[in-house]
């Protein structure tokens, strides 16, 4: 029998304008953007440019170098922290804060020692603090903190080649690593991410901006997640998937793409009410206003290939009740601040899933150009309760797109968006930002107009991937009012306040 469940405050509460970028992108001299200085000033662009939402990738610790590939469902990449901040309160030496810009071991340390320091030295409020993040976070970190510091230890070996007490996690076995202080500053690194996220967030709660952030549907077999919850995985006596994730053969790919990640168990999630589903979007939501569901067709049904096959093209469909989990987390959270990413081939039910939560869908535009007019992602159908994109982090940048296109996939482009032999990238950008949908984002490259190396991810590649950082130099003064006159032209400021 179907519940019935009150009506849900829309998601999408005004016509708004939102960039994306993952703060890895930011400028700095680091190995990569930070949540400092430079995120601060990016938000002051944003917000000088009417935009009113941040969008960003997964926050957590890469796997693989893949933000889609994270260690925890938890836990924040530490490689974000500004260690200036950790300077600026005596934990970090100017000296390490240095040598920790330029490599990745030496920012580690920095962060270790760091910990220490704050052991010794910092004052009650803040020892107070992180006791209390430490208890709210409760259901997670402890086993966060044992994965990692076990994984260290025996060569970032995956956890299912761990001796067998710790890959079993026998409580005698797991008592070793309760206390040890390398334990303890994984811990603090983590204190230290969301504290200093919390504080970027409120930064820019104030100037008007709203962040939007990503959620894989799956999570990464070497995970602290899957070895901390064996049972909710459908892994074998060793702990190796049984079946794994992907998509079928389409259009695209005669082989279809084998993810890999391991399926869960939903009967077991079920039992208790998804309560790991619970906890997962419960730090999600401390994290951002609004959430997007990678893959979000998989909550209707995935499909499912034998862990032994070296395509997806032997898969099937395995049906996923997603009608009770979204339930769940609507009773146990209250409204869901969910977008579903809905690209791709989509069939009835999902849509009927997506609808009956009234979650908003996606479009993108460089996807509407196969010259059928009713292609939905052109923005003569987009929807109200829609986010439009441009293109997203797996696209080429606008420029980089059409300058790959045919003459005559170009003639088609041109036909519905005249300006686009001129200022590809601004000309799409005008045509989504006018779009009914209620959300209209563009990625930070396409306002720029960069081209095809400035491109964030190309998918099925190995290499070459979520490098892309931005030059201040690039942002010339000019733009942030072009981008802000489109804005409100098209009614996505708000007349008092943001």
């Amino acid at each position: 029998m179907t519940v019935t469940r009150p009506r849900r405050t829309p998601v999408l509460d005004r016509r708004r304008l939102g960039v994306l970028l993952h703060p890895s992108s930011l400028p700095g001299g680091g190995l990569k953007g930070t949540m400092g200085a430079h995120a601060r000033r990016f938000v002051d662009v944003l917000a000088a440019a009417g935009a009113s939402v941040w969008q960003v990738l997964p926050l957590g610790p890469p796997g693989d170098g893949s933000p889609y590939n994270s260690r925890s469902a938890h836990a924040g990449d530490v490689t974000l922290i500004d260690l200036e901040d950790l300077v600026e309160r005596g934990w970090v030496a100017p000296a390490e804060a240095k040598a920790g810009m330029t490599d990745a071991a030496a920012q580690a340390g920095a962060l270790e020692a760091g910990y220490q320091r704050f052991r010794e030295h910092a004052d009650p409020a803040d020892h107070a603090a992180f006791q209390e993040f430490r208890a709210q976070h409760a259901a997670w970190l402890q086993d966060y903190c044992a994965y990692e510091c076990i994984k260290a230890q025996y060569g970032a070996a995956p956890w299912w080649q761990w001796p067998a007490a710790l890959k079993d996690r026998d409580p005698q076995a797991l008592a070793v690593y309760a206390q040890p202080v390398s334990c303890e500053a994984v811990a603090f690194t983590q204190f230290v991410f969301f504290r200093q996220w919390r504080a970027l967030r409120d930064y820019a709660a104030a100037r008007g901006l709203r962040f939007f952030g990503d959620m894989p549907i799956f999570v990464a077999h070497d995970s602290a997640d899957v070895w901390a919850h064996r049972d909710l995985f459908v892994l074998d006596a060793d702990g190796r998937p049984e079946i794994v994730t992907g998509v079928p053969p389409d259009y695209f790919s005669a082989q279809g793409q084998r993810w890999g990640n391991p399926h869960y168990r939903w009967a077991r999630m079920a039992a208790d009410g998804f309560a790991w589903w619970r906890e997962r979007v419960r730090t999600q939501r401390e994290l951002f206003d609004w959430l997007r569901i990678d893959h979000f067709r998989g909550f209707a049904a995935s499909w499912a290939i034998p862990a032994s096959a070296p395509t997806a093209a032997s898969g099937e469909w395995m049906p996923v009740p997603g009608d009770a989990l979204l339930g769940a987390l609507q009773d146990a959270l209250g409204d869901l601040p969910l977008v579903a990413e809905d690209l791709g081939v989509i069939t009835d039910d999902v849509t009927a899933l997506r609808d009956r939560y009234e979650l908003p869908g996606m479009r993108v535009l460089q996807f509407g150009f196969d010259g059928n007019p009713g292609n939905p992602h052109l923005p003569h159908n987009y929807v109200t309760n829609s986010v439009a994109y441009t293109g997203t982090h797996d696209n080429d940048t606008t420029v980089g797109w059409y300058g790959a296109l045919s003459a005559s996939e170009r003639a088609i482009v041109r036909d519905y968006l005249p300006d686009a032999e001129a200022d590809p990238a601004w000309s799409a950008m005008r045509a989504v930002i006018a779009s009914v949908a209620a959300l209209a984002v563009v990625p930070w490259q396409d306002v720029l107009s960069l081209g095809n190396g400035a491109r964030m991810n190309t998918p099925g590649m190995i290499v070459g991937n979520w490098g892309f950082r931005f030059r201040w130099e690039d942002v010339a003064t000019a733009i942030p009012a072009r981008l802000a006159r489109l804005a409100f032209l098209y009614g996505r400021i708000a007349q008092s306040s943001r």
